[in-house]
Parts: C-alpha cells; structure tokens; sequence
C-alpha cells in the first residue's frame, strides 16, 4: 500500500500546527498540517511493515502512524504533544475522538527534561547567530520565547495550552526585531527559570499513563484487525485475472 493511501484513506486525526495554531498567524504564513493515521492491522503480518511516517502528500504536510505517534507523545516530545493539543482540528473520527480524549494520559513531568532540551537547542543556534550576524533569527527567538511559555503554564497547570492568547502583540514584536536582543534573553532567562521553579511544584504526574493509551492501542489494532485485508483484493485479481500454473 503506498504512503499516500495510508494518508488519504486511514488518516484519523488531522490539525493545523505552526504559527497559525499558535495564534501567530501574518499574511503570508503556511498552513502546516500533521495528522495521525491508523495502518490496517494486516499489514504489520507481512515482511514490508507500514512507514512509522509520511511526508506530505501535499505541501506542508506531515502524518504519523498512530503507534509512533503514541510513542512520542509518551515521551514528552514537544512537537507530538503540541500536535495533539491544536486547537484548529480539521478532522477527527471515532479513533481520533478516542486518542483526543486520552490527551492527559500523555502529559507528565517528563514534559520538562524535554521542552528544556529542546528550548536549549534552539537557544544555541541563536547564540551562534548572533555570535556569526550580529543579531538572531528573530522568527526563532519568538518561537523560542512562545515555547518557554507554554512549558512553563503546563507545568503550573498541568494544562497544554497552544493559542498564545494575548501574548501575540510583544511575540510578534520580537519577529520584526523591534525588541533589543539583551531584552529577549533576560526574557528567556526568566522563563527558563519559572518553568524550573514550575516543574517542583507541577501538578502533573512522574510518569504518562502508559497502561492507558497501551489499552487503546491494542483495541484499535485488534478492531482493525477484523476489517478485511486490505490486500485481499489485489491478491485476488492477481489470481483470477492472470496465468494459470504452468502457463507462460
């Protein structure tokens, strides 16, 4: 089955990410979309497994098998999470609702060690900018401040919220370099150490509920794995429409 199909015919979940799920949005931003698909529980039977992800098939479009999807998302990774958390859901069926509604399964205090790792990747490339130009990316120094933000109120609230609310004004301020760069690290300094203080005080559990969503998943696959094979009917009219044996 080709990537595109898996996309097109078993996608699940599908949201607008990026600056425009982040309340950001400026004329001219892309539309980034990811979403989750479900592969037929049939095809992990064969030698060639399903891809863990696919890579469009349009423009600014990502997709992740839902079991890799889960996987990240118990990890903390930011992006998975953000994803799950959009609040521009283009579409959802009944799988989707079910992994919409396992939202908190996910969260946990992991989401610190994570955010912060990624938020110190970014704020060395920034550096380097500075360090080589002068002066940073802005577009990324707002998606970093935006990003210790979020960690931050997750970590005091236990709740992941994406839309920057009010904070869009100053963040955009930050994109057009209108705000000195000595000003935007003590920015992110602060917020680095609020989220610090935030995460021994979070009311987030030590661990995902990974026996949850592990039940989830198991359901799904067994429930796919009544629906018919979705080779079945290649295989068929490969049979009935081709050469007998012996035949050339």
């Amino acid at each position: 089955m080709e990537p595109e199909t898996l996309v097109r015919d078993h996608t699940i979940y599908a949201c607008v990410m990026g600056s425009r799920a982040f309340g950001l949005a400026t004329e001219g931003s892309d539309t980034d979309r990811r979403g989750v698909f479900l592969a037929p529980t049939p095809l992990f039977w064969r030698f060639e497994k399903p891809p863990t992800h696919v890579e469009g098939p349009a423009e600014e479009q990502f997709g992740w098998e839902l079991e890799r999807f889960c996987e990240l998302a118990l990890r903390a990774n930011p992006n998975i999470l953000e994803c799950l958390h959009s609040p521009l859901v283009e579409y959802a069926d009944d799988t989707g609702r079910e992994l919409l509604a396992l939202r908190e399964a996910f969260l946990s205090r992991r989401a610190y060690e994570t955010f912060t790792r990624y938020a110190h990747a970014q704020r060395r490339k920034l550096d380097a900018d500075v360090r080589a130009h002068g002066a940073p990316r802005w577009k990324h120094a707002m998606h970093l401040l935006r990003l210790l933000t979020s960690a931050r109120d997750l970590l005091r609230t236990g709740t992941l919220t994406i839309d920057v609310g009010d904070r869009r004004e100053p963040l955009l301020a930050v994109k057009r370099g209108e705000v000195p760069w000595p000003e935007v690290e003590a920015r992110m300094t602060r917020l680095a150490e609020e989220g610090e203080e935030a995460a021994r005080r979070s009311p987030l559990p030590e661990e995902p509920d990974r026996r949850r969503v592990e039940d989830f998943l198991v359901r799904t696959r067994r429930a796919s794995a009544l629906q018919p094979d979705p080779y079945d009917e290649v295989v068929q009219g490969v049979v009935g429409g081709g050469r007998g044996v012996g035949e050339r």
